[in-house]
Order: C-alpha cells, then structure tokens, then sequence
C-alpha cells in the first residue's frame, strides 16, 4: 500500500482570515452576501450528502450516471497518467474513473485536492483498499488559486465535478478557467461537469426539497459563524429562499430575516443589523447551455472535443483540452 503524500498550500490560519475576510465584505455589502464554502464544517458535509441522496436533487444521480457511461470514453480521449480532482472531498465519484483507467492503461498517480487535510487523507485511505498500487498526492488549497501549484506529474487529466463551476460568478469564473488552462501544458485536459437550464420548477426543487434538508444546509453556515467568530445569529430565525434568476442563469439560495435584528459577530469585530425580511444571499449555482459552455472554455483557451448529457437534458460532462 502507498503512502499518501501531502502539499499543504492552505493552513487552518489561512482559512480563518479567509473567514473573517468574507464575513467582513460580504455582511456589509448591500446586498449581504456570503461565499458557499462556509456551509461545509463536519455538519454541513453530512447535510449535503444527505442532500444528494434526496429525490428532488438531480445533479449528483444524473452525474455519477454519466460518469458511468463516459469513463471509458474520457480515459482514451485525456490519454492522461496523472488524474487530478479538484473540491475532491471523499472521491466516491473518482472511483468511477479510476476504474476506467485501470481497464486502460493505468495511472501514474491521482492528485486529490481538498481545503481539509483530514478529508484527503480520509479519502486515499479509503482508495488504497479498492487501488493498493495508485500513488496519491493531495494537495491542500482554495481550488480557485491552487491550480498553478498541482504537481505536473505525467499528462493530466483535471477533473472539476458536482457542478461546482456553477457556485463561480461570471468575472471568477473566467479567472479560474483561464488560470487552470494556464497552469495546463497543451493537450491536457479539464473534466468539468455541468449544471444545464433546464424547467425552473425542477431546478428550484433541487435547492428546496420537500423534507427542509436544503434549508437546514443553509442555516448551517450561521451555526458555523456562531461556532467560528463568537457571532449570536439565531438560525432558526431565517428562513431558506430559493429562486430561479432567468436574467443571471442561475438558482439562487438565501436567507430571509424574520424580524428585524442586530448580530454580533466578536471575532471580526462588527455588528450587523438585518431589517425584517431582508435577505443574505448564500450561495448562486449558475446553469449553462452547453453552447455558452463552449464559448467561455474557448475563450480560456480550452477545445471542448468530448460531450455527454442525460436524456433530460439537466446534467452534462464536458471534456475539453488545453489548446496546443
């Protein structure tokens, strides 16, 4: 069995200014808003899994699907000896491409990156018993300012899931892609896969299940201040909002102050006052067509030469390689 080996470009004092940094823009712009990392402590990770087991919640079903059917199809086409996943978290998904690989000519190494430490480690543990000779490299970071650090190691493959491009505005979203195809040598590819518009009613329901575990996801990141920065929110006081924004081309999750109120939060040394329902958004989740999805990988200077969809047209992978 390997040892997995470990570059740590994010440490836990890193993560804190990241903290206060965020809270201290975002609950005093107009409109609040807060970056959807902060929802993932241990409890926000268990939330979200239980999420993607819900019936309303179509993408991580319709993706896994995909990734069956495509996983072949991607390790013949990226060619790659090294599979890099990005926002890796457990890597349950990356099994199935490991296995694709391992039916075709093998891998040199996978490189898992993750903001936890802990969760890598976790996760190549849990790989070292299904893939005993894989060598696994994680690399602790933001995904967004890491991927000039990823070890060039082989060619590489980067895989980008969950829709997780959908969480990035338009302006972040170019810089990221174009920083990733920047730190790609030519023919390498990027692996992303891809929340499609589709029926609002659907996609609300995604981000709004009947049971309230999506509600609870998102008061989770007011534990996590509470818990974090000293900060008095009252969870229960705010209730979950999702929307669809036709003019943006994203869902949109919020928090809607019941009663007017002022927050505490110590550790960054402000006080935040909410008017009675007034919002904090918390997370958007931009979908695409897949015709604006070639556009900005294009204009990165990315060749999207691979597609697959679900028959319903809601989820899409697309590999795209790095223009020589």
């Amino acid at each position: 069995m390997t040892t997995t080996l470990v570059d740590v470009h994010l440490t836990e004092a890193d993560l804190e200014e990241q903290l206060r940094a965020d809270v201290a823009s975002g609950l005093s712009a107009n409109p609040k808003n807060l970056p959807p990392k902060w929802f993932y402590d241990e409890r926000g990770g268990e939330l979200f899994e239980a999420i993607t087991r819900l019936p309303e919640y179509y993408p991580t079903r319709t993706e896994r699907a995909l990734l069956m059917r495509a996983a072949p199809e991607i390790a013949a086409a990226s060619r790659a000896t090294t599979l890099v996943e990005l926002g890796s978290g457990s890597s349950e998904k990356t099994r199935l491409l490991l296995a694709a690989f391992a039916e075709h000519e093998g891998l040199k190494m996978y490189v898992p990156q993750d903001v936890s430490e802990p969760s890598i480690r976790l996760a190549a543990d849990a790989l070292a018993i299904e893939f005993p000779d894989l060598p696994v490299r994680g690399v602790v970071g933001d995904f967004t300012d890491t991927t000039a650090s990823l070890p060039r190691v082989g060619r590489r493959l980067v895989a980008f899931l969950g829709g997780t491009i959908g969480n990035l505005e338009p302006g972040p979203r170019a810089a990221f892609l174009h920083g990733a195809a920047g730190a790609m040598e030519p023919g390498e590819c990027l692996l992303v896969g891809i929340g499609l518009v589709t029926d609002p009613a659907v996609m609300i329901a995604a981000y709004d299940d009947a049971e309230g575990v999506t509600a609870e996801f998102n008061r989770n990141v007011l534990h996590v201040l509470n818990r974090r920065l000293g900060a008095d929110f009252v969870p229960h006081m705010f209730d979950h909002v999702a929307l669809w924004n036709a003019g943006n081309s994203w869902i949109e999750m919020r928090l809607r102050a019941r009663r007017a109120m002022r927050v505490c939060i110590p550790a960054v040394g402000i006080e935040v006052d909410f008017a009675a329902g007034e919002e904090l958004r918390t997370e958007v989740s931009a979908k695409f067509t897949l015709d604006a999805v070639g556009h900005e990988l294009a204009a990165a200077g990315l060749d999207p030469v691979h597609t697959w969809t679900d028959e319903a047209a809601r989820f899409a992978l697309v590999l795209a390689c790095r223009r020589g």
